[in-house]
């Protein structure tokens, strides 16, 4: 099946499970950055992200393929936790997450709550891709990756297609779309769903300082890595390296890489709180932030920025709060 079949039929999966979240605007934010900006937000979908998305397509698929025998296992720092938590619930299928010890508290919480079990490891020590295939061989579960999966690429590719849908009945006829990017997953699977819908839109990954191996990429043409050296706020993104199948699809279609600092993110996060009353992460928040402090390397009259979760802790996000506004 190609990528776009596995697209088309993880749309039809999940209807009525997924939420088809809006675009919305704001005449301010279209001032501040001198381009008219949509916000496509991610944060109002089933368990405050899109994972949920990739996660759903990935589990209806496997089950009914009667692919899936003792149940699942996921490796994730939140999102995709938690995505996998609640459509394993939904499908009455047991999941064993592996996630970071300093994972945010309520990513845990909220991952514990959908019944799942977590194994925690330490992420400056512990290769938890190795971790993941162990438990999987041991209890004879099915891994669910959080990117380099052509199920979940395929349900991440759903946004796309909701955005080429939405932009058309809007009138739009060309954007850029900013894609907040870690392994790559979101941005390939949108990526994949305009290159068939709305072949003149084209997708910008958008990623923390420090942690811009995507872009970097992007201009060498080879996966780059990130030094573990630094750290980072936007815990859901921070990967060391583009994903083995993801990257191929970006080099194809995507373009320029954007960056945005710590300081930005949290600004950007105020702003949205502020003009839209959406609550984003900070890895969600990554986009907007490059849009807002990048605008001179946008190139298009229309933006569409991806807002790709909104589950924050309650600390993170006073400080976001605490930041200067943004204005014109």
């Amino acid at each position: 099946m190609s990528e776009i079949e596995l697209i088309k039929l993880a749309k039809n999966n999940s209807v009525n499970k997924v939420v088809e979240t809006p675009l919305l605007s704001n005449e301010k934010i279209n001032q501040i950055i001198g381009k008219n900006v949509l916000i496509k937000a991610e944060c109002l979908q089933v368990t405050g992200s899109f994972k949920f998305r990739g996660a759903w397509s990935a589990l209806s698929y496997l089950k009914s393929k009667n692919k899936i025998l003792d149940g699942v296992v996921a490796y994730s720092s939140g999102n995709h936790a938690q995505g996998i938590a609640a459509a394993a619930k939904a499908h009455k299928i047991p999941a064993i997450i592996v996630m970071p010890r300093d994972a945010p508290s309520m990513k845990i919480e909220n991952t514990l709550d959908y019944g799942a079990e977590i194994f925690f490891y330490d992420r400056m020590k512990e290769v938890r891709e190795d971790i993941g295939e162990r438990i999987a061989k041991e209890k004879n579960l099915q891994l669910i990756r959080p990117y380099d999966d052509p199920l979940v690429i395929a349900g991440q590719g759903t946004c796309g297609l909701e955005i080429a849908a939405q932009a058309k009945a809007l009138g739009i006829k060309e954007a850029e779309v900013l894609v907040c990017c870690g392994g790559g997953g979101l941005s390939a699977g949108i990526a994949l769903a305009l290159e068939e819908f709305a072949p003149s839109f084209y997708v910008r990954t958008c990623e923390p300082k420090f942690f811009d191996d995507t872009a970097r990429s992007l201009r060498s043409g080879k996966r780059e890595k990130n030094s573990k050296l630094v750290q980072s706020i936007c815990d859901a993104i921070l990967t060391p390296t583009p994903g083995e199948v993801t990257f191929p699809i970006l080099k194809r279609l995507a373009g320029h890489g954007l960056v945005a600092s710590d300081d930005q993110v949290l600004r950007a996060m105020k702003c949205l709180y502020e003009n839209f009353k959406l609550v984003a992460e900070p890895g969600g928040a990554v986009a907007l932030a490059a849009a807002l402090f990048s605008s001179q390397r946008l190139e298009k009259e229309n933006i569409i920025v991806v807002v790709s979760g909104g589950n924050v802790d309650s600390n993170i996000f006073a400080q976001a709060l605490s930041k200067k506004s943004i204005t014109r």
